[in-house]
């Protein structure tokens, strides 16, 4: 019940005293641990009767609450709203006139319901509160299950007719691309295929263009996993669809383009951000899937080891300093940011971020998308934060001497600052400043701490299976098996849970350097890498594979994992 709005229905909780405080932090516990949504844990755990909790939600958003059942809802009623807009919204309406209309929502939080439908129906939209499970009945007996699966759609668009397509693509003008992008056994094979992604915690999409196929590809926990693929000639009709959708030049077919897709499905506000690439054999699309309610946004969620939750929590809350995050693309840099700044976001801070692009929307900061085309680089938008009385900045990443120099001074006049780099452990990313020009003296005085970090793929708890270890993979992991005592270790079986990869979820794995005195002195001595992570090591610093061990003695991760991560 209302799964991506757990932390809304938490601050409910604790604002209106339903709970005792101590209690919500223990389902808040349990909710990250099971990812059961908190309203689900607070109705079995006996804390609130459904009713009370709806009631309470109604009462905060300023909406109707619906007793009881909906009763017999009148024919005209329901042809009020089409089957198409109620599925996508999670809708059913409940009464309507010619000037209004109240409607059932599967996901009342959902303001953009409002705003759509109002538009759409040219009438004044009400939401009315009630149980989403009953909603969801509603929805299903008065219009009926789009249950069309991709399957179906695929048979059915291979067998029509297609001796009227013309000979080449290059024949096609924009208003032929248009009208194929617009029929609708395309529109819906597309809002199936992101359905299902997102249903599926993908949290990319590929559409792939080659020779003689067309494949469709999901990125799920950092792995690939291939859909069944469409017949070949419907890749321009589904990559113009695409394109319309994120207001793309669909005629433009020579030139790489990025645009951003805004929709609701099943009643829940979804964002894509995508990237098309003109290849030898048509166009590559890729959508990056930025689903608010699947990324975890709130720091102590994100796994860490104490030691380094409780160093981020001091390094964030100083006046100034630059903070460093730093691994390969896609491991859970910008969510540590993210989250980060979520903790120190109160109104009397000033909080900038300069981004490439805006991956997520949080309320309370300014965040700014850089736009290279109009010269507004990372450092030309910093060299513009500082002219904005910030009190911290963050940086998407920083590229260049620049960069590194605006932020370095920023740091030094009063500001904190956050930022990535790229570079393979938390040592390297002092040996990187230097390499790019900055002075050492700087960045031993400006430097407060550098995070590597790496998202390897959690075991599904279903089918959680103790095991031993060959002896070569120990030695592989750097374990002797004379160390190993009674410690266990684990992989996933596989099963329909997990669909049977035998993972399920990611997880993060930790470097955490803090800058001491020893180091800022070798920092200034122009040191190696290597020398200053000796320091660290001796000063206490765990390294990424020594986190990984961590990971698979708690039995969360497996042996592969670690050793191809770190």
């Amino acid at each position: 019940m209302f799964e991506s709005h757990s932390q809304a229905i938490l601050e409910l909780c604790r604002d209106q005293h339903l709970v005792a405080l101590p209690t919500l932090n223990d389902i808040n516990e349990e909710h990250k641990a099971t990812g059961k949504p908190i309203a689900d844990l607070l109705v079995e755990m006996g804390l609130l009767e459904k009713e009370t909790l709806l009631r309470k939600i109604a009462e905060h958003l300023g909406c109707e609450y619906l007793e009881g059942q909906a009763g017999d809802i009148p024919a005209d009623v329901v042809n009020a709203v089409q089957g198409n807009l109620a599925r996508m919204y999670g809708v059913v309406p409940l009464r309507a006139d010619a000037q209004s209309i109240d409607l059932l929502a599967v996901d009342p939080f959902n303001s953009q319901v409002i705003d759509d439908l109002t538009f759409a129906l040219g009438k004044d939209v009400r939401l009315v509160v009630a149980d989403p499970g009953r909603v969801d009945g509603l929805l299903k007996l008065h219009y009926g299950e789009d249950d069309a699966t991709i399957d179906d759609l695929l048979k059915q668009m291979s067998s029509d007719d297609h001796d009227g397509a013309p000979a080449s693509d290059k024949e096609l003008s924009e208003h032929d691309l248009e009208s194929m992008a617009g029929q609708t056994p395309i529109i819906r094979f597309v809002n199936l295929v992101i359905g299902q992604a997102i249903r599926d915690k993908a949290s990319d999409i590929h559409f792939e263009p080659f020779e003689h196929e067309f494949k469709i590809r999901y990125r799920i926990d950092g792995a690939l996993y291939e859909m069944a693929p469409p017949p070949k000639h419907l890749a321009l009709p589904i990559t113009s669809r695409i394109k319309v959708l994120a207001a793309l030049n669909i005629a433009e077919r020579r030139i790489p383009q990025d645009g951003r897709i805004k929709l609701t499905l099943g009643g829940r506000p979804v964002d894509l951000r995508v990237s098309t690439l003109p290849t030898q054999f048509g166009e590559s699309v890729v959508l990056r899937v930025l689903d608010q309610s699947a990324v975890q946004l709130d720091i102590t969620a994100l796994g860490m080891p104490t030691d380094v939750y409780e160093g981020i929590t001091e390094i964030i809350r100083r006046p100034n300093g630059i903070f460093i995050v730093t691994g390969p693309t896609g491991s859970g840099k910008t969510t540590t940011l993210y989250s980060a700044l979520r903790l120190i976001n109160t109104p009397d801070l000033k909080l900038l971020t300069a981004e490439d692009p805006v991956e997520y929307e949080i309320e309370g900061i300014m965040q700014v998308p850089v736009n290279h085309a109009v010269g507004l680089s990372f450092a030309a938008a910093l060299r513009s934060f500082l002219r904005q009385d910030p009190d911290v900045i963050m940086v998407g990443e920083i590229r260049d001497l620049e960069t590194a120099q605006i932020a370095i001074q920023a740091s030094l006049t009063g500001h904190l600052v956050l930022s990535t780099l790229h570079t393979n452990d938390a040592p390297g990313a002092v040996t990187r400043l230097v390499d790019m020009g900055v002075e050492p003296f700087l960045i031993a005085s400006s430097l407060e701490a550098v995070l590597a970090q790496r998202l390897v793929r959690r075991i599904c708890k279903s089918c959680r299976t103790p095991y031993e270890p060959p002896a070569a993979l120990l030695q592989q992991l750097g374990i002797d098996p004379v160390d190993i005592g009674n410690r266990e270790f684990f992989y996933g079986k596989g099963c329909d849970h997990c669909s049977n990869s035998g993972y399920k979820g990611r997880m993060g794995v930790y470097e955490w350097l803090r800058m001491s005195e020893a180091v800022r002195d070798l920092v200034v001595q122009r040191a190696s890498t290597l020398v200053i992570k000796q320091k660290a090591l001796e000063q206490g610093m765990r390294t990424l594979r020594d986190d990984g061990l961590r990971a698979i003695f708690d039995g969360a991760t497996s042996i592969e994992e670690i050793i191809k991560y770190t």
